[in-house]
């Protein structure tokens, strides 16, 4: 925040032409030297690019992303994470997503539920009595779709043409997950590239309420610790 609120942002693009801030090494540099402690492997957005080899047998290991929405912090809109999940057989189990700009931290994993902490106040996410279907979505009279802000896509409106009326939302970052768990939205799809680090917080929320992220073609939920850390397209519900 003391570098947000400076200006001094130290901007530069990396090799997949994506955005990294000050902020993004920083954080990193904070968030590492506190989970090392744990004796966990940690796999980071801004850490070294370790291949497939050196982590595939990984039990249990950190996966964080010390800034999400790098282009939300650049463009001071507050819509910027930070996103730590917890691994297990790589599988996300518990996950926090934190809001630096209103001190919002989201917390969940099976067993102990989900909660949102702001401003002292704790307020736990009931988990759904059963997970929805994308044909219950399509009876739905009015659907609530999220969309990102900084990575529109030319495949969202044929994917809205299946809902009988579509009210659509943006949002930055992981929050747009987090719209979901608030009962703020009922889907969220996904049509472009992310990593592994964008999403795997998020999931351990979204599976300790009873949601999911699926894979596009609704086969299976979204893996990771895969030789490609890149995920495929994603819809959320």
């Amino acid at each position: 925040m003391e570098i947000y609120e400076s200006d001094e942002f130290a901007t530069q693009i990396k090799d997949n032409a994506t955005p990294i801030t000050r902020a993004d090494k920083v954080a990193h540099e904070i968030i590492t030297r506190s989970l090392s402690q744990t004796g966990l492997p940690i796999l980071s957005e801004e850490g070294m690019n370790l291949n497939f080899e050196a982590r595939r047998l990984w039990e249990y290991f950190w996966l964080i992303d010390p800034l999400d929405g790098t282009k939300e912090f650049i463009h001071k809109n507050g819509e910027f994470t930070v996103n730590i999940a917890l691994m297990k057989m790589n599988v996300p189990v518990a996950g926090v997503i934190f809001r630096p700009c209103s001190g919002s931290l989201y917390s969940g994993a099976a067993g102990y539920g989900v909660y949102k902490k702001e401003c002292k106040e704790i307020i736990q996410f009931f988990a759904l009595k059963k997970r929805k279907t994308l044909a219950e979505l399509q009876e739905k009279e009015r659907i609530r779709l999220v969309a990102s802000r900084s990575h529109p896509s030319t495949e969202t409106p044929s994917f809205s043409a299946q809902f009988k009326k579509v009210e659509e939302t943006t949002a930055g970052s992981s929050l747009k997950f987090m719209l979901l768990i608030e009962n703020k939205a009922d889907i969220y799809a996904r049509f472009g590239t992310t990593m592994e680090w964008d999403t795997a917080a998020a999931h351990a929320i979204l599976n300790a309420s009873n949601r999911g992220i699926y894979k596009s073609d609704l086969t299976s939920e979204l893996t990771y610790n895969k030789p490609d850390l890149r995920n495929p397209f994603f819809i959320a519900f």
